[in-house]
């Protein structure tokens, strides 16, 4: 599928691709493969990105389609349906001072069949009306028409959390403090002016009180755009599921899904600084886009919800031709690798060596870790997902494929429900065989 992409200026003049862009703009919570894109950035050059939080801002503002807020797609020169974009993550850092989350209960006189997508006023009954910020408290959230209280969901269990300055951790705060940050929202998260989202401090939220907690910021989204349209949220295995038969105009079939998805929406804690995510391109120019920026989660995203906070982004888009990928390859940084998947020192592979010699082998293996996404509507799915496109990659019997990733490596949670890596080491010919040896080398040699 081609984007409709307005690549020529109007004098009849290509656009000549920048080296650097930066990004300030923002989707609807809807990726549309036929809505113009920023750009083109040229093959090597960088991102600048100013993201907005992700999950509950765009989930309390019944403007914003899709559950987040993401920014708007890049278009990558060079890109075509069928490559690969290499995005390495340069930097990433929170300039949120503080924010607010907790587990999550849909409202169901408040939306038609999603929350995250189709929300309606349940006093004047319109769709996606505009809304404002009244006061500060579960009921703050308002419809500027007739002034019911109108957010889709409630924080069952939620807290309110403050950054230190120098971004190594947080401290959730009593109702006091919460309620100083309720008082100035925008300034504490430090939303981006072109956001439309209310900000979640404005519940002051304050079950969970006291805690400290060790930041290390990652993308919760990050990826290609799909070729067909889609909530930004549900462009995933897990969360996608829920367009099957929707009663919207974003339903699909189960055969649309896994055809049109790219698997941007990960919440891996891994696609962090230092981290390159190699992602499939299944429309012209790819569609970069990057969002969802969390504080800090551990494995599983088990509450449904972390810390979601604004924050500046630097990527470094790189094309490879002619790899044709369904999903997400993470490169991880060394320290996020599962103990069996780090590569092996100089005493080890002498230790192998000698080892191997003893029982007249010949030759080792040079191989080096990958972590494959896999999604879908459970971990079972998910996983089975995965070691397919795994083996699929590799050209190797799906039997093998599990046998590596026991040997050396292992099967990881992303979120619940469904997203998981499956990692190992992999020969060097098989990664030269797959086109991606370039990337992987770079990342660990």
């Amino acid at each position: 599928m081609t984007n409709e992409q307005p690549l020529e200026q109007e004098q009849g003049e290509a656009i000549k691709a920048v080296e650097t862009i930066f990004v300030n703009e923002f989707t609807n919570g809807v990726l549309d493969p036929n809505k113009p894109m920023l750009g083109p950035l040229r093959d090597g050059g960088t991102i600048i990105a100013n993201t907005a939080p992700g999950c509950w801002g765009p989930m309390l503002t019944p403007e914003i389609r899709g559950g987040h807020e993401v920014t708007k797609p890049v278009y990558i020169e060079g890109a075509e349906v069928g490559d690969a974009l290499v995005i390495k993550i340069k930097s990433i850092q929170v300039t949120s001072i503080a924010t607010a989350s907790g587990t999550d209960e849909a409202l169901s006189d408040r939306f038609i069949g999603d929350p995250f997508i189709k929300v309606k006023c349940p006093g004047c009954g319109k769709l996606h009306p505009q809304t404002k910020v009244q006061g500060i408290g579960k009921q703050a959230i308002r419809c500027a028409i007739c002034d019911t209280e109108t957010a889709p969901f409630a924080i069952t269990n939620g807290y309110t959390m403050a950054f230190h300055h120098n971004e190594k951790l947080g401290v959730t705060v009593g109702k006091e403090g919460a309620r100083k940050i309720a008082l100035e929202a925008n300034s504490y998260m430090r939303i981006p002016e072109n956001s439309k989202q209310n900000p979640v401090v404005s519940l002051a939220p304050a079950d969970l009180v006291g805690v400290l907690a060790r930041m290390r910021p990652f993308l919760g989204q990050l990826g290609t755009v799909p070729s067909k349209a889609m909530p930004d949220s549900h462009n995933a295995g897990d969360f996608g599921v829920a367009l099957i038969g929707a009663p919207h105009e974003f339903i699909v079939t189960a055969e649309e899904l896994a055809e049109h998805k790219t698997d941007g929406h990960m919440d891996i804690n891994r696609v962090r600084q230092g981290a390159t995510i190699i992602c499939p391109v299944k429309v012209d120019g790819g569609g970069v886009y990057v969002g969802d920026m969390h504080a800090m989660q551990g494995d599983g995203e088990i509450a449904g919800h972390t810390t979601d906070v604004s924050g500046i982004v630097q990527l470094q888009v790189s094309v490879l031709k002619k790899v044709a990928i369904d999903g997400p390859i993470i490169l991880p940084n060394e320290d996020d690798l599962p103990y069996t998947a780090k590569p092996f020192t100089k005493e080890e592979k002498r230790l192998a060596r000698e080892l191997a010699e003893e029982y007249g082998l010949k030759q080792l293996e040079e191989a080096f870790p990958i972590s494959v996404v896999g999604t879908g509507a459970d971990l079972n799915i998910a996983t089975e997902n995965a070691v397919q496109r795994a083996a699929a990659l590799f050209d190797l019997s799906v039997e093998e494929m599990k046998n590596r990733i026991t040997l050396t490596g292992g099967v990881e949670v992303g979120r619940l429900p469904g997203v998981v890596t499956a990692t190992c080491q992999v020969p060097k010919s098989l990664l030269k065989q797959a086109k991606i040896f370039k990337p992987v080398k770079q990342q660990y040699d």
